[in-house]
């Protein structure tokens, strides 16, 4: 299945999609959109070294109730059947997610962005603002030596941005064990019977 917006978005069934999203304004106009001589991967990492340095823009995420209610909308949709959640860290101004989507991703991020705008936009007073930039980047997962790193790309971005000394010591992160041991990815990684013993690709 593709989906044409700004980029063009590829999603081929049963495997692992790499997602990230910022907030509305996180990059400044004058470095948005990103430049269209990069490929994909280049683009993706273009915007996210920039909004992991961005001094300027909204951080809404770093308010706990915001963080919280991202996290917690995550494991709502997994547990909705929308997907299998993995790895994820919520940053000051952007999100990065590995999901398994069971329902259309186009279809998942609707519905999740929409929540998470109207329920953060609601703890924040700011009805009616946008919150999320509508364009995302997203990339399947080829292989299992992709997908591990990946997580290592996700799970150290707290550090890399300089939020946490060490990964696990992020709180809105999937390395922190308070959330760690509910991800299907994890039972897959350590050989533990269930359901999602075969997603791994």
């Amino acid at each position: 299945m593709i989906s044409r917006r700004r980029l063009p978005h590829i999603y081929p069934e049963n495997t692992w999609l790499f997602l990230p999203w910022h907030l509305y304004g996180g990059l400044p106009s004058a470095r948005y959109p990103v430049p269209h001589n990069l490929s994909a991967g280049e683009a993706f990492v273009w915007m996210d070294r920039s909004l992991d340095v961005a001094r300027t823009g909204p951080t809404l995420l770093k308010v706990e109730t915001v963080a919280r209610l991202v996290v917690d909308s995550l494991f709502k949709g997994a547990e909705m059947g929308h997907y299998r959640l993995g790895p994820f860290a919520i940053m000051a101004n952007h999100v990065h997610v590995l999901l398994w989507p069971l329902v259309p991703p186009s279809v998942l991020l609707k519905s999740l962005k929409g929540y998470t705008a109207r329920e953060a936009n609601r703890l924040l007073n700011r009805t009616g603002e946008p919150l999320w930039q509508r364009e995302s980047y997203d990339r399947w997962v080829r292989d299992a030596h992709e997908f591990r790193r990946i997580t290592a790309y996700i799970e150290n971005s707290p550090v890399k941005a300089g939020l946490a000394g060490r990964a696990e010591d992020y709180a809105w992160s999937s390395a922190n064990p308070a959330w760690g041991e509910k991800l299907c990815s994890r039972e897959c990684e350590h050989g533990t019977p269930g359901a999602c013993a075969t997603l791994l690709p």
